[in-house]
Formats: structure tokens, sequence, C-alpha cells
């Protein structure tokens, strides 16, 4: 029986002894690290165990033990049925008696010894496994991220928030471009209150705090994003961001990005980390695609996988030029399938000018609404879920 293994742990030693034992093991395969173990491992563990519903879970308590420990009841409260196999230095009594209680179903003391290690995926081998996990109650996050400016990466977000809203849905709609900023110009909004106040009033936020002072769009769904100013970016940090994902995805059940186009941020890199799906917004212009290739290796050296990063390409023209390139030719650069494409339409500029999403005026977008509409069904697999409840 095959083992796919998810490896919670923030020293690179105790990741790679685990990938050097899983060596001997013929049947085993890591499908994902994550290089924190916090109060919102879970998050992406629910988002991992929902691809890979018979994973397992290996735990590193070795850095902050307390900590590490909330972490995992968090994950075995959010995940009662995955098999978890906790690891320290210590193996005193305390710790291991706190792990199993922690929802720990196997102890392994650190270094590991490599029999103890084939004892243990042994044991986990024998144990009973899901045959499929239940859809998660948290909400969702969906991150748009361009290759370059001008790839419309803003306009994809407001208007994926935007149906999301329309269809009843709790949407929150977030700006992590600091530079740009465009949402709020895409709305015409003016917000009082930004992500400064955020993350000054993360240690009592609640839902009522949050939508007093964040703005709403007539379309329903909840916009945060910087200050306007560029004298000084606010003090807003990538732990702050994960807290405060934490919040949302408990509170609603959409949280779209406009993760704007920087590899290096880390509050950017926050959010792709902790997100359902990633939208990389490319066009059919060979820098996008030079750079598209580019993030796709970043991405995947990060960790990501083709189920969470899909390839989106905007702007899109089926005859193309000598200076563009086919989405055949855009799938063998990235060696990635191409998920969508957006067609170009004067719809598009006509909506930016008047500072409203094209899909709030389904008649004047004509078939880019019904087109979008339909990347949106691919994307939250709204069709599929119809179907299995027909």
């Amino acid at each position: 029986m095959s083992i796919s293994l998810l490896i919670a742990s923030s020293d690179d030693h105790f990741r790679e002894m685990v990938r050097e034992n899983l060596l001997n093991v013929p049947t085993a395969k890591v499908i994902a690290e994550y290089q924190e173990v916090t109060a919102n491992l879970y998050i992406r563990i629910l988002q991992d165990l929902e691809r890979n519903p018979e994973a397992a879970l290996m735990i590193d308590l070795g850095g902050d033990t307390e900590a590490s420990l909330k972490a995992l009841e968090r994950v075995t409260q959010a995940a009662p049925d995955l098999y978890v196999m906790a690891s320290s230095f210590s193996a005193e009594s305390e710790i291991v008696i706190a792990a199993l209680r922690a929802g720990a179903n196997d102890f392994l003391t650190q270094p590991m010894r490599r029999t103890d290690f084939r004892d243990s995926m042994a044991r986990l081998e024998k144990a009973p496994r899901r045959a499929a996990v239940a859809s998660s109650k948290l909400g969702k996050i969906y991150s748009f991220l361009g290759t370059k400016g001008g790839v419309g990466t803003t306009t994809l977000a407001v208007n994926f928030a935007s149906v999301l809203a329309q269809r009843k849905q709790q949407t929150v709609l977030l700006d992590l471009d600091w530079t740009g900023n465009d949402v709020a110009m895409q709305l015409s909004a003016a917000p009082q209150y930004t992500l400064q106040e955020v993350g000054e009033n993360l240690d009592r936020m609640d839902q009522a705090l949050f939508e007093g002072f964040v703005t709403r769009d007539p379309l329903g769904f909840f916009l945060v994003g910087p200050p306007d100013s560029l004298d000084a970016r606010a003090h807003f940090t990538e732990p702050m961001f994960r807290e405060f994902a934490t919040f949302l995805v408990e509170k609603y059940e959409s949280i779209v990005v406009d993760a704007g186009r920087s590899l290096i941020d880390e509050v950017v890199l926050g959010s792709l980390q902790t997100s359902s799906t990633v939208f990389l917004v490319v066009t059919q212009d060979f820098p996008a695609i030079r750079n598209a290739q580019r993030y796709v290796a970043a991405l995947m050296r990060m960790g990501f996988n083709q189920d969470q990063l899909k390839v989106v390409v905007n702007h899109y023209q089926k005859r193309h030029g000598p200076n563009t390139a086919s989405l055949e030719q855009i799938q063998q650069t990235l060696n990635q399938p191409v998920f969508y494409g957006i067609p170009d339409s004067p719809a598009v500029v006509a909506a930016i000018n008047r500072g409203r999403p094209f899909v709030a005026d389904r008649q004047a977008a004509g078939d880019l609404d019904r087109i979008f509409r339909a990347f949106v069904d691919k994307a939250t697999g709204a069709k599929i879920a119809e179907a299995k409840s027909a």
C-alpha cells in the first residue's frame, strides 16, 4: 500500500532526515512540506487533504514545543481522522503524553533511527485509511498573481470576487499590491480603513469589528487593501497576514486576493502558501510568458503543485500574431496546462473607466460575461457540485 506524507517542520535538517528515511520505503512519497508549525497550519493541511485524503502527517515538535502542540491540536480537531506521527528530541513522558493527547497516533524520538522510522511506517500502513475526506467548512483563498504589469491581474480578481458575491457567497477581496493599489480604483471606492488598521487590531479582531471598518461593495463583498499613500509602507507583516487569513477562512466562504506580481514580498508569499488555488495570470506576449516560466519554476521549488497552480491566459486571442504565442506554445514553454483563456473585450476598459466590475453590467459585457462566469464555475467547482446534487 502506498504512503503519502505531509511534513511539518521549521527545521530543514528534520525535513531532509524524513526524506532520506523515506528512500528506504519504495511506496512512500512526500506530497507537501510546511516550513512553519503555526496556529494556521491546519488550513494548509485541510487544503492538501482535499486533494490527497489518504495522506498522513509527520510533525516536528522540536522547535517551540508549546506552540507546536497547540498547532497539532488544531490540526487534529479540524481533521480528526488524520494519522499523525509526532517527533521531538525529548522522549520524556510529559512530551509524549502531551503529543498523544493533542491527537498524535505515533511518536518518534530525534534523531530518528532507521529501524524506528521503518517500524513507524509499518504501523502507518496497517492503520485504517480514509476512503474520502469531507469537504472543509473553511473558506477558500483564491490568489491572482500577475507575471508582469498590465496582464489584468486586478481586473480578474475584482470580477472573480464580484461573481461570487452575486451568487450570495460571503466574500472578501484583499489587495496586497502595495504599489499599484488598483482594486479600490476599479471599484470607485475610497476606503477609510486599510490593512494597517487590520494589523493594529488583530488581537481583538472579530466579525463585527472587521465588517464595521472595512468597505462593503454594492455587490456585497468586503474590500480591504493597503493605504493610498506611497510615502511609507504600513506595518503589515507575513505573520500578521497568516493570523488574518485564519480569521477570514473561519468566517467567510471565499477570500479573493490581488497578489500583484511580486514573488519576493513576504505577505504575498503568505497569501500564495495559504491559497486553495493560485491563478498565474499571463498574456500571449513573449515577455509575460518568459516571466511566467520563471514564476512557475520558483513556485514549484517552494512546494506548489499543478493542482494548486492554474495558468490563466488573459486578453486571449485565438489568432495570434508573430509576436505572440498560441496556447499550445504556452503550455509547452511552461510545462503546465492552460487552465482557462479570458478573451479581450472593449467592455473591460469601459468598466474600468466607469469604476465598476464588468460583470455588474451583464448586457454590456456580452460574451465576456458568459465566458468569465464559466471560468469561475470551473475554478470553484460550482458545476461539479451542481451535478452531484442533481
